[in-house]
């Protein structure tokens, strides 16, 4: 799947995504974050991503990724 374009959705905290293919996808970010183990710092990290890099925390998600991406926010913390 080629996505063309990622944007935050405020009225559904969601990522709403748009593939080449012409298809309409939601990341629900409720969904996508509630079985991750996160602290306060990553929590806010992980918001932040979803505001200001839609695309990015789409990608993190489609591949699985986002529990690493938090460890490793969590990790440079402790520096």
């Amino acid at each position: 799947m080629n996505i063309i374009y990622a944007e935050y959705n405020i009225h559904h905290n969601s990522i709403d995504i748009a593939t080449t293919a012409g298809c309409l996808l939601r990341i629900d970010c409720w969904e996508a974050a509630k079985e991750l183990k996160t602290t306060p710092c990553s929590e806010c990290a992980l918001n932040a991503l979803a505001i200001d890099e839609p695309l990015e925390y789409a990608r993190l998600y489609l591949e699985g990724n986002m529990q690493m991406w938090i460890d490793a926010e969590d990790s440079l913390d402790l520096w």
